[in-house]
C-alpha cells in the first residue's frame, strides 16, 4: 500500500560542501514538517538539521505525490548534492544517522540526542503517526545499541572536540584564551574540550546569560560569561574562537575581527555564524565543517572495527522492521477485507428484510434468521 511507504531526501556532508548544506537549509524542522504536511498527499512528515546535514521525509498517497513534497528539498544546490530515498533505504539510512555512521564525526554521541529532539518537534507539529512513529524508535533503538553494544564512540566522540583538536594542530593552545560563541551541547563540549587542551580562560557568550554561566561552571579553568552584545570586545582578547549558535544570520564579521589580531576562528554553526569575509582580515583565519575532515578522518579509521559491528546490527535490526511493516500492511489489507464483507452483509441483509416485509410483518425471530 503506498500509503504506507515513507519517501525522503538528504542534503549533507557526504556529498555536499558546507555552502549546499547553508543553501538547502531554508527553515528550522518544525518549519520543514508543517510545510510538507500542507503538501497534496502528505500524511505524516519528519525533518532532520544539523550542522551537517538536511533531511526530510514524508509518507504520502503516492511516489508522485511524495516526491511533489520532497522537491524543495536541496533546490536550492547543485544536481547530483540532493539524495533520494525509497522506503527500504529511508528506514536503513535513519538508523545508520541514528548511530552515528552517517556522522562527519564516525559514532559521535550528539547525533542521537539531536535525532531524539527532532522526533519531538516532529510530533509537536503532528507530523508523527504510525508508518514514521516504527522506523523512528527502531532508529532510536539502534542508536543506543550502538553505543552501549560497541565501541563507536570511543575517543573523539563530537564536533566540538574535534574542533578543538583541528585548533590544537594551527597553535599551540597551552595558556591562551579561548571564546566560545553559543552556549547549547555543542558550545559546551567544545568549551570542555578547550579546557582539556590547557587554555588558560574560556570566554563564553550567548543570548541568554544563564545558560552561558552554566557553562563556564561546568569546565575546570578560569572563565567568565558574557552577553551576545559583548562579543566584539572578547574577540580582542581571545587567540581562539569557536562559535556554534543556531542564529540565521551572520554573528560576527569582517569589521568584528579588524582589531583581533592573530585569531583562529572555527565556525561550526549551520547556518554560519563567521562571514567568510572574515577571512580576509590580516592575522584572522577561518575554518568551517569542511576543515574538519582530516581530523575526522583519522576517527574514522580508528573506529572501522566498531563501526562493522554497527553494520551488522542495522542489518539485523532492519530485516525485523521490514517484517513488522509487512505483518502490518497484512493486518491492514485483512482489516479491510473484512470491512468490506461487513458492509456487503448489512447491505444484503437490509434488501432481504425489506423484501420478506414487503410480502408480511417479520417476526424477531425471523429477522434474525435473516441475519
Amino acid at each position: 500500500m503506498d500509503t504506507e511507504l515513507i519517501r525522503g531526501a538528504r542534503v549533507s556532508h557526504e556529498r555536499a560542501s558546507v555552502d549546499q548544506i547553508e543553501a538547502a537549509a531554508d527553515a528550522d524542522a518544525r518549519g520543514v514538517v508543517e510545510s510538507l504536511l500542507d503538501s497534496e498527499g502528505v500524511t505524516e512528515a519528519f525533518a532532520i538539521r544539523t550542522c551537517n546535514r538536511v533531511e526530510a521525509y514524508v509518507v504520502a498517497g503516492s511516489v508522485e505525490a511524495a516526491r511533489g513534497a520532497l522537491a524543495p528539498v536541496g533546490a536550492d544546490v547543485d544536481d547530483g548534492v540532493v539524495v533520494e530515498m525509497d522506503h527500504e533505504e529511508s528506514l536503513r539510512h535513519l538508523m545508520r544517522v541514528a548511530a552515528g555512521l552517517e556522522s562527519l564525526v564516525l559514532g559521535e554521541d550528539q547525533i542521537l540526542g539531536q535525532f531524539k529532539r527532532a522526533i519531538e518537534v516532529a510530533h509537536e507539529a503532528g507530523g508523527i503517526g504510525p508508518t514514521l512513529e516504527t522506523g523512528l524508535t527502531k532508529a532510536v533503538h539502534v542508536g543506543e545499541r550502538a553505543r552501549t553494544e560497541t565501541g563507536i564512540n570511543d575517543g573523539v566522540t563530537s564536533i566540538g572536540s574535534a574542533a578543538v583538536r583541528l585548533a590544537e594542530r594551527e597553535t599551540d593552545l597551552d595558556g591562551e584564551t579561548a571564546l566560545v560563541v553559543g552556549a547549547g551541547e555543542m558550545g559546551k563540549l567544545a568549551a570542555q574540550a578547550l579546557a582539556d587542551a590547557a587554555v588558560a580562560t574560556v570566554i563564553v557568550a550567548n543570548r541568554t546569560l544563564e545558560r552561558a554561566e552554566h557553562v563556564v561552571e561546568a569546565v575546570d579553568v578560569d572563565g567568565r560569561a558574557v552577553s551576545l552584545d559583548a562579543v566584539d570586545a572578547a574577540l580582542g582578547e581571545a587567540d581562539v574562537v569557536v562559535t556554534a549558535t543556531g542564529y540565521t544570520e551572520y554573528l560576527i564579521d569582517a569589521d568584528d575581527v579588524e582589531a583581533a589580531g592573530e585569531t583562529l576562528v572555527v565556525d561550526l554553526a549551520q547556518p554560519r555564524d563567521v562571514n567568510p569575509a572574515a577571512a580576509g582580515v590580516g592575522g584572522v583565519a577561518v575554518r568551517d565543517i569542511d576543515d574538519l575532515e582530516s581530523v575526522t578522518a583519522e576517527t574514522r579509521a580508528t573506529r572501522e572495527a566498531a563501526a562493522e559491528e554497527v553494520e551488522a546490527m542495522i542489518h539485523e535490526e532492519f530485516d525485523r522492521l521490514v517484517e513488522a511493516y509487512k505483518r502490518r500492511q497484512a493486518d491492514e489489507a485483512i482489516s479491510t477485507m473484512y470491512e468490506a464483507a461487513e458492509r456487503i452483509k448489512a447491505r444484503e441483509v437490509d434488501t432481504a428484510v425489506s423484501q420478506l416485509e414487503a410480502a408480511g410483518d417479520l417476526t424477531d425471530e425471523q429477522r434474525a434468521a435473516v441475519e
